[in-house]
């Protein structure tokens, strides 16, 4: 990759990336049956295809994602654990629908009824993880609609935790890509659960399959859930992993079971063959910067992240770098500081830019170390 560097440095202006640009099935080549989907990329969020995005539309049990995303946060925040018992009220023991016929009083761990919400989509087990996450299911659905307004899901609004038919109970695809990728970026040990094909709870007296078929036939399959009523039709949010990129195909209301799996699978095929992700980093080590009138006479700088592109498949070789770097810094130097930037581009577009830092604190020397410094020199020089 190629790298341009720039000296001195005044002012550092962060730009935001660019976005690739998300087509419609229609531009894609792509024949669906679904009446809304999206696909989008997990570590960036782009999306790079959608179709009535933003239609609101009944997701059914694909209402669970965020189910599992708020018991995931409690686990993983430390309020509740794996092993904890969880014990069925006589309300989550009368769900209809998917379920395992837990019964009142009956006790499942918290990892084994995650289990039976991911695999089989069972509806009561979902109510009694949010009995023991919230008091009440209906506690536990306001803590839904408040997590959906903090991922900036404006279509949705809920009505229950296991996505059984309710009269306003709705969302969309591109809200349900959201949450999705909330839960597989920031909870990835729900993997654990989300690729079981088949499995038994009650000490292997009563058998699980999943309903996600892709699990079994359809390669580097991560999740994540499926969804179906009268009303709803067939949806399904589908997650897959290839060559270190993980996409999420949201579809909903398909015609048939069958059609749903189809279009997850066209549209995640799409995404692999199109798309891919580069790791960047400069051409060369980054250099220390002095530090004029500092404890230390330099400072070691340090990207502030990573920085893992998505482009378009034979868009790699497009790829270059443009370092901006301060030439000198006056003490003292904060640890975060910002030094300078590196810019990524594809061709002549600026697609991401990584702020450069200090990665460590410089203080800046008393006017006795001034002194002592200047003595220093002198008599060295002679």
């Amino acid at each position: 990759m190629k790298k341009f560097l720039s000296f001195p440095l005044a002012v550092l202006m962060l730009a935001l990336s660019v976005p690739l640009g998300a087509a419609a099935p229609a531009d894609s080549g792509l024949s669906l049956s679904c009446t809304s989907c999206v696909l989008m990329e997990k570590e960036t969020g782009t999306i790079l295809l959608e179709e009535r995005a933003h239609e609101k539309l009944e997701p059914a049990s694909v209402t669970k994602v965020m189910t599992l995303l708020l018991v995931m946060e409690a686990v993983d925040a430390g309020q509740i654990s794996l092993d904890d018992p969880v014990t069925v009220s006589a309300y989550a023991a009368g769900m209809g629908g998917s379920q395992v016929y837990l019964e009142e009083g009956e006790q499942m761990s918290v990892a084994e009824m995650i289990k039976c919400v991911t695999v089989v989509s069972g509806n009561d087990c979902s109510v009694a993880l949010a009995e023991h996450l919230a008091g009440s299911e209906g506690a536990f659905v306001a803590r839904m609609n408040q997590r959906a307004q903090e991922l900036g899901m404006a279509d949705t609004n809920f009505l229950n935790c296991t996505g059984l038919p309710a009269q306003g109970h709705v969302t969309s695809a591109h809200d349900i890509a959201l949450m999705s990728r909330e839960l597989i970026l920031r909870h990835p040990k729900i993997r654990e659960y989300t690729t079981i094909w088949m499995d038994s709870i009650r000490n292997g007296e009563f058998g699980l399959t999943n309903t996600n078929r892709l699990v079994r036939f359809y390669q580097g399959t991560t999740g994540l859930k499926t969804g179906y009523t009268s009303s709803a039709g067939y949806c399904m949010s589908a997650t897959a992993e290839r060559d270190g990129m993980e996409l999420i195909a949201v579809v909903m209301k398909c015609p048939s079971i069958s059609q749903r799996f189809d279009d997850a699978k066209a549209l995640l095929d799409y995404g692999f063959a199109s798309y891919s992700l580069t790791t960047v980093y400069p051409e060369a080590p980054l250099a220390p910067v002095d530090v004029l009138l500092g404890a230390a006479s330099q400072v070691q700088p340090q990207l502030a992240r990573d920085c893992r592109l998505l482009v378009r498949k034979g868009e790699a070789g497009q790829v270059t770098t443009r370092l901006t770097m301060a030439q000198d810094v006056e003490a003292p130097v904060e640890r975060g500081q910002i030094l300078g930037r590196l810019e990524i581009l594809v061709g002549d577009q600026v697609r991401d830019t990584v702020p450069i830092l200090a990665s460590q604190d410089v203080e800046r020397l008393s006017v006795p170390g001034i002194f002592g410094r200047m003595l220093s020199k002198l008599l060295m020089a002679e």
